[in-house]
């Protein structure tokens, strides 16, 4: 199909129900690539209508749409922000410079998913065979759609490498950052794991793991038909507990977490532990096709180490036990290293419309990249595991 086969109209949908599930899916998630949970129409929507992402929190629902007549060719998930929070790629410094040069940041728009700092595609298209023309016109109609608002900037966050490429090629500025993922080697055993790694490491592991559980704690992993509204009430406390802690308030609410529970029960696992009869901390996970995406954590008793055992190790063991290729452990946290996490770029796109903001903002990024390269090179040469274990695959994938 070349370009003058496809002449697409654009629009923009405030909410993710106007946009049919099958219609949103067939290019978030078609049958040619891994599932991610979190451009899920289901996610999205229950997101939406829990009242999490609304104009009231500062996440009004800007969604694209590419149409060819009658087909949907193309959809971006956006979102008109009226602040920075919630979104784990940092642009405060850039807002506040803007504003003492006498200009608005915000509004702007972002193509993300809210409070979801995971890697994965933005450009949705199910057209295989034009699926780079596609995105470069949702690309264009991006840029068409910040300008006519007379907005300050657009941005897209946590994107895949190729899709970060191409928002490049068309002159978006292109920011890295770090997180720290593990990798399955194909081991069939958490045991099997621990031998790649140092004896060091390996000991201070299973000593983790046996402090962790020392006082009496069992965990559980609750996921698709045996999840219940009990499970998510004593894991809301503990999520709660965390958000007024660190952010001031929790991003999500109650009803949420009952509404991802009904519409996608085996796209979620609760790690859950136990002290007697009564749950003491937790973890929510989602489950993708290839990854295991590790999200948020809380506890109402603290107990050295279980913070790791429940969001690290359980995570690793439940991946081997699907045959899952990748855990994502969320944002933040050089401390996973020493648990056989490793540093992965992730990647984002921004387009500023003022030239000198943009001039400004980009030798920032050329020299923020060196550094996030630096730091990768820097950890891979110090990573926990032993010399001998083969890790250039990896090592491909963290070239940028």
């Amino acid at each position: 199909m070349g370009s003058s086969d496809i002449k697409l109209e654009g629009y923009v949908r405030h909410s993710i129900t106007d946009i049919p599930s099958t219609t949103w899916d067939a290019c978030a998630n078609p049958s040619n690539r891994p599932y991610n949970p979190f451009i899920d129409h289901r996610f999205l929507a229950a997101l939406e209508q829990s009242g999490c992402v609304s104009a009231n929190t500062g996440w009004q629902p800007f969604h694209i749409e590419l149409r060819r007549q009658r087909s949907t060719l193309g959809v971006i998930p956006m979102y008109l922000k009226s602040h920075s929070r919630g979104e784990f790629v940092f642009d405060g410094s850039w807002a506040n410079a803007w504003y003492s040069a006498g200009g608005e940041y915000y509004p702007k728009l972002q193509s993300s998913i809210p409070f979801t700092p995971a890697t994965g595609p933005r450009l949705l298209t199910a057209q295989s065979g034009a699926r780079k023309l596609i995105e470069s016109q949702l690309l264009g109609t991006m840029v068409q759609v910040t300008r006519k608002l007379k907005l300050s900037s657009a941005h897209i966050t946590f994107m895949t490498k190729d899709q970060w490429d191409r928002a490049g090629e068309l002159g978006f500025l292109q920011r890295v950052d770090t997180q720290f993922h593990w990798y399955n080697a194909g081991y069939q055993t958490f045991e099997e794991f621990l031998a790649d790694l140092s004896s060091k490491k390996r000991k201070n592991i299973r000593r983790e793991r046996r402090d962790a559980m020392n006082q009496g704690i069992s965990i559980e992993w609750i996921t698709g038909s045996d999840l219940c509204e009990y499970h998510w009430d004593a894991f809301y406390d503990f999520y709660a507990d965390t958000g007024y802690r660190k952010w001031g308030q929790p991003y999500l609410n109650r009803e949420f977490f009952s509404r991802i529970s009904e519409a996608m029960p085996h796209q979620t696992l609760l790690i859950m532990c136990r002290r007697g009869s009564k749950y003491i901390a937790g973890a929510i996970n989602f489950i993708g096709g290839e990854t295991l995406y590790g999200r948020n954590w809380g506890c109402i008793e603290d107990h050295k180490f279980l913070h790791f055992e429940t969001c690290y190790y359980q995570a690793i063991d439940f991946a081997i036990n699907r045959g899952l290729k990748t855990v994502e452990a969320g944002a933040q946290g050089g401390h996973k290293i020493a648990r056989g996490y490793l540093p992965q770029p992730t990647y984002s796109a921004h387009y500023i419309v003022n030239d000198s903001f943009r001039d400004a903002v980009h030798r920032f990024l050329n020299e923020e990249k060196q550094y996030v390269a630096h730091d990768i090179e820097y950890i891979e040469t110090h990573s926990p595991f032993r010399h001998d274990v083969d890790l250039s695959e990896y090592r491909r994938q963290t070239k940028f």
